[in-house]
C-alpha cells in the first residue's frame, strides 16, 4: 500500500512537471513580441525576392514620372 501512494505521488509529481513544461511552450509561442518579429521577418523575406523587389521598383518609377509631369504641365 506504501509503494502505491510512493508511486501515485511520483506520477503527480511527473504530471505537474509535463504541465508546467507545456504551459512555459504555450507562453514562449503566444508572446505578442515574438509573434511580431516572426511576422517581420517573413514581410522581409517576402520583399526580399527579385519579383517583388523588382515590381515595387517599377511602381516606384511610374509613380515619380506621374508626379514629376503633373508638376510640370
Amino acid at each position: 500500500m506504501a509503494g502505491d501512494t510512493e508511486r501515485i505521488e511520483q506520477e503527480i509529481a511527473q504530471a505537474r512537471e509535463d504541465l508546467a513544461k507545456t504551459l512555459d511552450s504555450l507562453a514562449e509561442r503566444a508572446n505578442p513580441q515574438r509573434l511580431a518579429d516572426d511576422v517581420k521577418k517573413k514581410v522581409m523575406a517576402t520583399l526580399s525576392t527579385p519579383a517583388v523587389k523588382y515590381t515595387l521598383a517599377g511602381v516606384g518609377t511610374v509613380v515619380v514620372v506621374v508626379i514629376v509631369r503633373k508638376i510640370v504641365k
